[in-house]
């Protein structure tokens, strides 16, 4: 364990549980600090998100790519995010969220730097790679710290508001990459990749120190806690990701206009009951927050796949949307709950591993499916979703005493 700083709070007593900065610190301090954080994870998010409209232009525009290559890039820096989440987690635990969050900005930096070189496809893909570390590095250290911040009675909503940061950064990306291009070219869009994290890292200077550091850590990557939320949240995640894949297929099928804004008005959900009933599962718990949710979201599904009218589908997507955007900081809080301290970060890492998991394979299935019938696909990721039910209490039940 490191010697506390001159400024750090005091320890607690022999025997006692250990102090979270929540409750050493004024409010106004932990406020500060978790803006902090969201402008850092905002800021990075969107550098990573704005390459989103441009990169199948350069690779099959400048590079002579193939669709499949511009599959490729994407789909790795997916999978190095998902295996090193849990990663990110333990060395977070280990040299302190603060320190790896910057590290995950400073790759970030890189990643923006490498787009710039004249490397060819080769080094793009090199920098997808790269950015995949500092994806996975950045978001967890960031989830731990969030949890140590966070005072407990309003753990879920801080840990959904910082989730939000995340979505919000990779929606406002995009469109800012594509201002860029129309404006600039491919030059400022890189110059933005490289700014925005640099932006972060000043944000992340500016933070006080963070929660303890050089604690034991577990070495399990996929900590027990973890399984049961994971396999929750990512029925959850194939659901959201057969509406972002097949939505606007399924409708333009049934002869609808106007699939694609299907996704707006998701959006528009997800964000607005994050926002306006974040503190649910604070207040009600998890489980019950859960069980409603994983019933809108199979209900609206259904409603999108089977809707007979736009406004039908439209409706599907808004309470779609409203469900789903709750199931991450209640499973959270239930992984928070269930985990030991040793293996916290590990377990965060690896619930959100499973959401990234459950995406790609609902682009596997939910295409094979959607070969037969797009219905049928809609079914199937409603299926799922209240399939997942007895999840959240059969992992509620095995949360810590005293907790």
């Amino acid at each position: 364990m490191e010697h506390p700083s001159r400024d750090a709070p005091p320890t607690a007593p022999s025997g006692a549980p250990p102090r979270t900065v929540a409750e050493d610190a004024p409010q106004v301090a932990w406020w500060k600090v978790f803006a902090g954080l969201l402008i850092a994870l905002f800021t990075t998010f969107t550098a990573f998100g704005a390459v989103v409209p441009v990169l199948p232009r350069l690779v099959v525009g400048e590079y002579g790519g193939s669709p499949l290559a511009v599959g490729a890039l994407f789909t790795c820096t997916a999978v190095v995010a998902l295996l090193g989440r849990p990663y990110g987690g333990q060395v977070a635990q280990r040299f302190g969220c603060r320190r790896v969050m910057a590290a995950g900005a400073g790759i970030a930096v890189v990643v923006g730097v490498l787009y710039t070189l004249p490397l060819g496809l080769s080094g793009l893909f090199a920098a997808r790679l790269v950015m995949g570390v500092g994806e996975a590095l950045l978001f967890t250290a960031g989830s731990v710290w969030t949890v140590h911040l966070a005072p407990e009675h309003r753990r879920g909503q801080v840990v959904g508001w910082y989730g939000l940061a995340m979505w919000s950064g990779l929606s406002a990306g995009p469109a800012l990459g594509e201002l860029l291009y129309r404006t600039g070219s491919y030059t400022a869009v890189w110059v933005a990749t490289v700014a925005l994290p640099v932006v972060a890292l000043l944000v992340l200077s500016r933070l006080p120190g963070d929660p303890d550091t050089g604690a034991a850590v577990s070495r399990r990557l996929l900590p027990p806690a973890a399984i049961l939320p994971g396999l929750s949240l990512g029925a959850g995640a194939f659901g959201y990701a057969v509406l972002v894949g097949f939505g606007a297929l399924a409708l333009a099928d049934r002869g609808i206009p106007n699939g694609p804004v299907l996704l707006s008005v998701f959006s528009a959900a997800y964000v607005g009951v994050r926002l306006l009933a974040g503190r649910l599962p604070d207040r009600v718990g998890p489980v019950a927050v859960i069980t409603v949710s994983s019933v809108c979201e199979a209900v609206g599904l259904l409603l999108i796949g089977f809707g007979p009218s736009w406004w039908i589908t439209a409706l599907g997507a808004l309470v779609a949307g409203g469900g789903f955007t709750l199931l991450y900081p209640s499973l959270a809080l239930i992984t928070i709950d269930r985990a030991p301290e040793s293996e916290r970060g590990a377990a965060l890492g690896a619930v959100s591993s499973f959401l990234d998991l459950s995406v790609g394979i609902a682009g596997l299935v939910g295409g094979a499916v959607a070969e037969l019938s797009y219905p049928a696909t809609f079914a199937l990721a409603a299926v799922l979703v209240l399939g997942s039910l007895p999840l959240a209490p059969l992992a509620a039940r095995g949360a810590r005493k005293g907790s």
